[in-house]
């Protein structure tokens, strides 16, 4: 019981084996302590030195021997004391750094963050990071013809209906602005979504890119030739291409007679 309680106030368990040991002994060699410890003697010695160095041992010399003894209880509070007024120096010391280190937090988190992915899987990993990210609403310009090809919509990868779901469960706001050669092949409103769809003419406005703008994130994936993608997590950025999208949405109405 008397291990534990040393090991809940600091000392590991061999210094608490060692310590207690000395203390029954009395003043005793290495050896006499590392026996009654069940503790090596190399070990021992260096549970000494660590008891020594907090001033819960100490020795003396007779003859030739080396004699260690343990101190008075007493000095656990001692040494309790002391720790005790090294964190509260620590914690002066913190309080006057906080305010550059807040400083320089602040700045880091004003930094766009990039991140780079190549082929189909890379595009996946995305869609992956759109589905598990936290926001309200979501915008997307694609085109839904490339769009299809590299993800056909019988491929049991496809992620749109779990991008329905997490739509209808966190109840997100999503506008989609689409090109496609077959025409207006989405409906522009479901009754009870929250969803919206614009469809522009491809021959008007020629692209082969999925563009998604979530929270503080916009992910741009090409769809034709080299199958690249990029995430840039900025709230500045998302905010600028936001704007713009409600730009084109707005221009994106007269297509929709």
């Amino acid at each position: 019981m008397l291990e534990k309680e040393l090991q809940k106030l600091g000392l590991s368990d061999k210094e608490a084996k060692v310590y207690l040991s000395s203390m029954e002994l009395g003043p005793s060699p290495v050896q006499e302590i590392s026996k009654k410890a069940g503790v090596n003697r190399a070990t021992t010695y260096v549970m000494i030195e660590s008891l020594i160095s907090r001033g819960l041992m100490s020795y003396f010399e007779k003859g030739k021997k080396k004699f260690f003894t343990a101190e008075s209880p007493e000095q656990l509070v001692a040494l309790l004391h002391k720790e005790e007024a090294e964190v509260k120096e620590k914690t002066r010391q913190m309080m006057e750094i906080l305010p550059e280190l807040k400083i320089l937090f602040a700045a880091a988190e004003e930094k766009p963050r990039l991140r780079f992915f190549e082929g189909i899987e890379g595009l996946r990993a995305i869609q992956d990071d759109v589905l598990k990210s936290k926001y309200e609403s979501q915008e997307e310009i694609v085109a839904l013809d490339e769009f299809d090809k590299i993800f056909p919509r019988q491929d049991s990868k496809d992620h749109r209906s779990e991008f329905a779901e997490k739509m209808r469960k966190e109840k997100i706001v999503f506008r989609v602005i689409y090109t496609s050669e077959k025409g207006k092949v989405l409906p522009s409103k479901k009754d009870g979504e929250r969803s919206e769809r614009r469809y522009i003419p491809p021959e008007k406005f020629p692209f082969a890119t999925d563009i998604v703008i979530y929270g503080k994130k916009v992910a741009l994936g090409a769809c034709r030739g080299k199958i690249i993608g990029i995430i840039i997590e900025s709230k500045e950025i998302s905010e600028a291409l936001r704007a713009i999208f409600n730009l084109a949405w707005e221009g994106a109405e007269k297509y929709q007679k």
